[in-house]
């Protein structure tokens, strides 16, 4: 029987878990003192502390995770989302220990991970990027020089960013110079490298990716597409899978384009093309994350697919079995991301202990939690509690659903955000499909507050 360390926490932990049940492996969690009980560990096989509760002394601590992942004598190791997931070093680290990565190889990684090696490489390919600057900004006076050919909007961005980090939207050049320094410190504190970058910002965009998957042997399949729209700071909110209200034809070519980047980077395993589209139709290139998805259940639901196992299986270096003729979607799936925070408070976040946690149920319905009643959600981590994925016949039935869901779900002990999510699935902008990146904080979200004084 081959073994999976899973690097990695809370849901997304428990996530890898039950798919390396289903296909008869053993599974090792690893774990902070903080979570010496959570779900994941109770559910893993075996399980070994890697640290302290600080994410740099356990969860980014490479040589505690391969010290584990040798001592219980791993075949491989999946990263899950955010920590090392994006890591190339790691990567590599686990490859000169013999142990298989379940993700893209370090080559790849390198790439992607470098926003600005990104971009040349797509407008190496002829790949439509968002205008910018031609490499990274070192200066103020360089930055403010870029921005007479850009324009105005525009965002600094870290060339070594991820998950909504190191980004500010600046208005004109006086924003541009008290908000360059900021974004450079932030980016040397999160990534551990200040470089950034400028690029034009698209208003009213919205934001559409494409769920890739390959092997080793030069098969590039895409999953469709996802709305990820519907976003607060840069971090997502709900997303439906397929994306609504665009044209099948830009739909198609989204997706073309999508597969050629992938193999204009050779490639492999589970990765997410991310795009913006304006209102005009036009598409950009924004970035490709080396690695699965938060938001992955509502490609698995119209797809009939498990990702992780796909993962594994390509780790493995298996062939994919299946043809992109053959990948047919059906319906629509909506995720409506539950956090730990009050958003009647600024979205203060709310850590503490779950006193009870009733989950809502029924035909289309999945919840992916690494939580349960009598469980802490630490304020050492992300606060996300759980997805709650519905799944029907089409976007209204699955708006529908969505909003019944929402109104079973009870938990108490902390704050959170279904009641927000709950408005967003009933707002007439979101059923018309006419939001965009940044409606949430310029429209919805003042309706939404004024309508609880």
């Amino acid at each position: 029987m081959q073994t999976v360390l899973v690097a990695n926490r809370g849901e997304i932990a428990v996530r890898i878990i039950r798919s390396c049940k289903k296909l008869g492996l053993k599974t090792i969690a690893v774990y902070s003192e903080n979570d010496e009980k959570g779900l994941h560990v109770r559910l893993a096989d075996e399980s070994v502390c890697i640290g302290p509760r600080p994410a740099d002394k356990s969860y980014l601590n490479i040589d505690a995770i391969l010290a584990a992942a040798k001592a219980y004598r791993a075949d491989l190791l999946h990263p899950g989302v955010g920590f090392l997931s994006e890591n190339d070093a790691f990567a590599e680290a686990c490859a000169e220990a013999g142990i298989r990565f379940i993700g893209p190889q370090p080559a790849s990684m390198r790439v992607l991970g470098d926003k600005e090696a990104a971009r040349k490489t797509m407008i190496a390919n002829g790949f439509p990027v968002v205008p910018g600057s031609d490499g990274i900004v070192e200066s103020v006076k360089e930055a403010v020089q870029a921005a007479k050919c850009i324009g105005y909007p525009l965002m600094i961005k870290a060339a070594k960013g991820g998950g909504g980090k190191g980004i500010r939207i600046v208005e004109d050049a006086c924003a541009l110079e008290r908000e360059f320094p900021l974004v450079r410190r932030e980016a040397e504190l999160a990534f551990g490298d200040g470089s950034v970058y400028l690029e034009a910002y698209l208003p009213e965009a919205r934001h559409i990716e494409v769920q890739i998957l390959a092997d080793m042997h030069g098969n590039v399949l895409h999953l469709g597409t996802r709305e990820c729209t519907l976003q607060r700071k840069n971090q997502k909110l709900i997303e439906e899978a397929p994306a609504a209200n665009v044209p099948a034809s830009t739909l198609a070519a989204i997706e073309h384009t999508a597969v050629e980047i992938a193999r204009a980077v050779d490639y492999q395993n589970a990765g997410t093309v991310e795009f913006l589209l304006t209102k005009d139709g036009r598409f950009f290139f924004m970035e490709m994350n080396a690695r699965i998805q938060v938001e992955h259940p509502i490609t698995e639901s119209i797809f009939g697919l498990d990702l992780i196992k796909a993962q594994i299986q390509v780790a493995l270096g298996h062939h994919l079995l299946i043809s992109q003729e053959n990948l047919i979607p059906r319906g629509h799936a909506i995720e409506c991301r539950i956090n730990a925070e009050s958003p009647a408070e600024n979205f203060r976040p709310s850590p503490g202990v779950i006193k009870s946690m009733q989950l809502p149920g029924g035909n289309g319905i999945r919840i992916d939690s690494g939580y349960a009643s009598g469980d802490e959600i630490s304020p050492y981590y992300d606060s996300m509690v759980l997805k709650l994925i519905a799944y029907a016949d089409d976007r209204e039935e699955a708006i529908r659903l969505s909003s019944a869901a929402l109104h079973e779900l009870s938990i108490t002990g902390i704050e959170h955000n279904a009641e927000l999510a709950y408005a967003m699935l009933s707002d007439a902008d979101f059923r018309s499909g006419t939001v965009h990146t940044k409606w949430i904080e310029q429209s919805f979200l003042p309706r939404f507050l004024r309508g609880r004084t």
